[in-house]
């Protein structure tokens, strides 16, 4: 396989991965906390340390938990799993920032640019061709065998994902190139791969047509994507300097997904425990889930009304209200006034 520039050389003994990866890859295996010893097998890490959510593995250590995760599952197409479930939320703001870029370019210049923050085992590299861009992806020396190949696998299903998001439609354009063999499951492709696969190739490639890649993303917006990305700055900024609190792990948790998600169940699973474990270890930080999540939204809801000229409808949408009549009730239970009244109030004050 061709490998790309020299500079890609990294440290591997240096931490500088989201544990949060392979915390997704102990979901996806079905490992409750008690069974984490033989994913961790080999890495020096303690449950403790692999469960606390701003934990960071070491290259060497991420590659032993993966082909740890190879040995447990026995299931081939784990990679191809571990891709549909690694959406563009896990990956954090540069996945937002990918999912709110103008167009697929754009969203793929943002993974090629910022991919090092959250995996250094890989990279990407664009080429535009006369028709078309090219996405060639390599990873470091020490991922070969049955690795290589499930990341490769995974890599190219997440930015499936991410590109039919933008699309708004199966990429069924897009050629795949990859240098491992053809495996037994090949059969199992055609429910991930839409478009051309190709095996035992020179180099781990996709092709995408330049007209695909410039269509607009529906979703696009550049004001939204700014404002919440300000809002998560300023508020991780804000957070507790006690990292090893629930509370804290909790905020970071839901300052990191989309407004108004995860849900109590959701954020429990991050964290390996049950609802009712995680409701007591709020309890004794003297909080509770709905008050934390009550504190983000409203701030979200109140910098949206004040530095945007969104509609309250919209706002509530983009808060994960079903109903706007909700929101508007919750936010007079937050603010003693009703969006409108709280938006013209400011104005009048200006």
């Amino acid at each position: 396989m061709k490998r790309l520039q020299p500079s890609f050389a990294i440290d591997l003994d240096h931490a500088c991965i989201p544990s949060s990866y392979s915390r997704l890859v102990a979901r996806e295996l079905g490992l409750q906390s008690r069974d984490l010893h033989g994913l961790l097998a080999g890495t020096d890490l303690s449950i403790e340390l692999f469960l606390e959510e701003d934990s960071l593995l070491t290259p060497r250590q991420q590659i032993q938990v993966l082909n740890n995760s190879l040995a447990i599952s026995r299931d081939e197409t784990l990679g191809l799993r571990l891709g549909k479930r690694l959406t563009s939320p896990t990956h954090g703001a540069m996945g937002f920032l990918a999912n709110s870029s103008p167009n697929l370019r754009m969203a793929l210049q943002a993974f090629q640019t910022y991919l090092p923050t959250r995996m250094s085992l890989a990279r990407i590299e664009l080429k535009q061709t006369r028709d078309s861009l090219e996405i060639e992806g390599a990873f470091i020396e020490e991922i070969q065998g049955d690795l290589l190949r499930m990341l490769t696998e995974t890599v190219a299903v997440i930015f499936l994902d991410c590109a039919e998001f933008i699309v708004g439609r199966p990429l069924a354009e897009a050629e795949f190139y990859f240098t491992y063999e053809q495996p037994d499951y090949v059969d199992c492709y055609a429910d991930f791969f839409p478009g051309t696969v190709n095996f035992s190739a020179s180099r781990i490639l996709a092709r995408v047509p330049s007209a695909v890649c410039d269509i607009p993303n529906v979703s696009a917006n550049p004001q939204l994507y700014l404002l919440a990305l300000q809002q998560c700055e300023a508020m991780l900024a804000d957070l507790n300097a006690d990292k090893q609190s629930c509370l804290y792990r909790v905020k970071k948790l839901m300052l990191s997904s989309p407004p108004g998600v995860p849900s109590e169940e959701e954020v429990a699973a991050a964290m390996f425990v049950s609802k009712r474990t995680l409701a007591r270890k709020l309890k004794r930080e003297g909080v509770s889930f709905r008050q934390i999540r009550d504190e983000i939204l409203s701030q979200q809801a109140m910098r949206y009304l004040r530095d945007s000229d969104l509609t309250v409808d919209a706002i509530a949408a983009l808060l994960d209200y079903h109903d706007s009549s909700n929101f508007r009730r919750a936010f007079k239970r937050w603010f003693g006034i009703t969006p409108d009244g709280y938006r013209h109030k400011h104005f009048q004050a200006l």
